[in-house]
């Protein structure tokens, strides 16, 4: 095996526990199946993790922090408020569909870590995450297009976060994307009605 940072191998062994658990699943997301994914023998696992536990959380914390990158990627600053929200919840939804096994690993490891005693912070650590990003979003919209929102940010977040929520597990069971772009569409109206001009 070539030299490699401890850094690199553990970001190595959380690429290699995606690939797998996409493909077949957490519960099957075993050791022995995750270094053999990496090609790495056991004793490189447990010289970069204490525990399979630890490579979970480093998991969950990756594709988190990965689809609020991919979110602010396709965030779009431009037109007027509903044309803004309609561009960047598109574009969201595009990640979506072309990500599928990555999106069911996220609600995988969320059931999981609220499963098992020791993990129920990386889910909370996950939603909080989500959270502020969906806040960060809608005030950047309200900034740039000059209004305010009638419903306090934190309820706001919380509801956009509940909606893409709901349709994105929703679409991973029946594939209905034409009905979930209609959701999301409804999505946009509701923002829009629930915004006023600033002044």
């Amino acid at each position: 095996m070539p030299r490699m940072a401890l850094n690199d191998r553990r970001d190595e062994l959380v690429e290699a526990a995606i690939r797998v658990m996409a493909r077949d699943g957490v519960v099957k997301a075993t050791t022995r199946a995750i270094v053999a994914e990496a090609g790495m023998t056991l004793g490189v696992f447990h010289y970069c993790f204490d525990s399979r536990e630890e490579l979970l959380k480093r998991v969950t914390a990756t594709i988190t922090e990965r689809t609020i990158a991919d979110a602010r990627r396709v965030f779009t600053r431009e037109g007027d408020l509903p044309d803004m929200i309609r561009a960047s919840l598109r574009a969201f939804w595009g990640g979506v569909e072309a990500n599928p096994g990555e999106n069911l690993v996220g609600y995988e490891l969320t059931q999981y870590a609220l499963r098992n005693p020791g993990l129920e912070d990386v889910a909370r650590l996950q939603y909080v995450q989500y959270l502020e990003a969906n806040a960060e979003f809608l005030e950047l919209m309200a900034k740039d297009a000059g209004i305010e929102w009638t419903i306090p940010l934190p309820t706001l977040a919380r509801y956009v976060n509940a909606v893409l929520d709901g349709v994105t597990i929703s679409w991973l069971a029946d594939r209905e994307s034409e009905d979930s772009l209609a959701v999301l569409d409804l999505l946009g109206d509701y923002l829009t009605e629930h915004s006023r001009p600033v002044g």
